[in-house]
């Protein structure tokens, strides 16, 4: 019997929940039990859209255009990914460096009432006679959504228009869900339809595809390229920094595996399942414990369990003794983590190769990935507090305010005007991957605690918009069961 197919929508699969406050240990308690209920926020302070991801996740790509039709706010966040593109190119050498071909449809108030296919239409015609792309994305989005332009029926009349473009509509309406990581999954699932379409090609001897997402530095992908060339593997990196023949060259490798969990683990199965592609499922290799294990369980899937355990005692001969010297800095030390969901399971479990303790973890999501992590760390940490959320910085100020961590380690423009020393792990710019990463990560972190002193002084001078008041509520008061 045919299994079923995904959605694209992560809250489709069983026991993954996105709004919960509570400590590491109930937490693990009760996701055993069954205990864990859907929630939802009485007050929510913004939430990461997955239109957002979606288009993320492709920006990069050569000889590509991306029409998202929206209202023109609709593209506002993606300057990040935009940033990263052109840090990236930089990095690699690219003296002429690009934005992305970004073309918005502006959809208004006369669209929402009479419709927007129209402005769509021209949108990509205008894209593709001015840019000659190889592929269009074109994306949905609330807006567009609600009133039911048809993008699939724009992309297929178009297509036979303008044969040399490939077209690709990406349906991801940010009201379909609150797990912002489904943006990923429907930029893939699009490229499984559109680009790939099911047909099996030769596979390449020792090829893997290595999937990244938009906040992995050049940096890391050396780190990540140069420990699968040691087991002789050929890496398909993409899709960051890819083009559309390496999208096509998916289906010819002998294995997959990802840099961060939550970015392709759904894709990853699809390519299993359509193309014969064994997949390793593992963590973000932040830390020694989670690069061992992201290593192991690619080397386990190509057949290299022997090789990959010589490499290590190697890389551990060499690191451990300056991880030693970091934690002769860092010993004690409480930190306050927030991230994506790999980021900030990886990033608890670094710390304890630094002799830190963890005081408190925010993620978007809580499944049963996180609950192996969970139990990992209710092994090591003592007592830390779990805010399970989508964005809601007004939770973790409120949390950091009362726990009063000697370091945080996340997206750090709040947790610094409280006058805590930051350290970003979204980092696109800088390693914090695999071994030689972990050892730049952790002398960030001691030199921040070694020197705080910007933090300290833009806490005298900057006040966050929030009432004194509410520092001594209960963080999680507005997360009803």
């Amino acid at each position: 019997m045919a299994g079923v197919q995904y959605s694209g929508v992560r809250e489709s699969r069983s026991n993954r929940f996105n709004d919960l406050g509570t400590t590491g240990k109930e937490v693990e308690e009760n996701f055993k039990k069954g205990c864990l209920k859907r929630a939802d926020r009485s007050f929510a302070q913004g939430l990461q859209c997955q239109q957002i991801n979606s288009m993320a996740a492709l920006m990069s790509l050569e000889d590509a255009v991306f029409i998202s039709h929206s209202p023109q706010g609709c593209i506002g966040c993606t300057i990040m990914a935009v940033d990263m593109y052109r840090v990236g190119q930089a990095h690699r050498g690219i003296k002429n460096i690009k934005n992305p071909r970004i073309i918005v449809t502006n959809l208004d108030q006369k669209s929402v009432v009479f419709g927007g296919e129209q402005k769509l239409r021209e949108s990509v015609k205008k894209a593709v006679e001015r840019y000659s792309p190889k592929v269009a994305f074109i994306y949905s989005s609330c807006a567009s959504g609600i009133i039911g332009d048809d993008i699939d029926a724009i992309a297929g009349d178009l297509q036979d228009e303008y044969p040399d473009t490939v077209m690709v509509p990406i349906h991801c309406e940010g009201f379909k869900s609150k797990i912002c990581a489904s943006g990923f999954d429907a930029a893939f699932l699009a490229i499984n339809k559109y680009i790939l379409r099911k047909k099996k090609i030769e596979k390449e001897a020792g090829l893997v595809n290595l999937f990244a997402p938009t906040t992995v530095s050049y940096a890391d992908q050396k780190e990540m390229e140069r420990m699968l060339g040691l087991l002789g593997a050929k890496v398909n990196y993409i899709p960051f920094y890819s083009s559309l023949e390496k999208i096509k060259r998916i289906p010819a490798a002998e294995a997959s595996t990802s840099i961060c969990k939550v970015f392709a683990d759904e894709f990853m199965k699809t390519l299993e399942e359509d193309y014969d592609i064994p997949y390793s499922h593992t963590v973000m290799p932040i830390g020694i414990r989670n690069t061992d294990k992201w290593y192991r369980g690619i080397a386990s899937v190509i057949g290299k369990e022997k090789e990959v355990e010589e490499i290590i005692a190697k890389e551990h001969e060499r690191i451990e003794p300056l991880v030693a010297r970091l934690r002769e800095r860092l010993q004690g030390k409480r930190v306050f983590i927030c991230g994506g969901t790999g980021r900030s399971f990886a990033a608890a479990a670094l710390i304890d190769d630094f002799g830190m303790e963890l005081a408190g973890l925010e993620t978007p999501t809580y499944d049963a990935d996180a609950q192996v992590d969970i139990e990992y760390l209710n092994g090591i940490h003592k007592d830390f507090v779990v805010d399970i959320a989508n964005m809601q910085p007004f939770e973790q100020v409120n949390l950091v305010n009362k726990l009063r961590p000697d370091a945080f380690i996340g997206v750090p423009e709040w947790a610094a005007k409280l006058g805590i020393p930051t350290t970003h792990v979204l980092d696109g710019k800088r390693p914090t991957m695999g071994y030689d990463g972990l050892l730049y990560l952790g002398n960030k972190i001691a030199d921040q605690l070694q020197n705080p002193g910007f933090n300290v002084k833009l806490s005298q001078h900057v006040k966050l918009p929030y009432r004194d008041s509410w520092y001594g509520e209960d963080a999680f008061k507005y997360i009803m069961k």
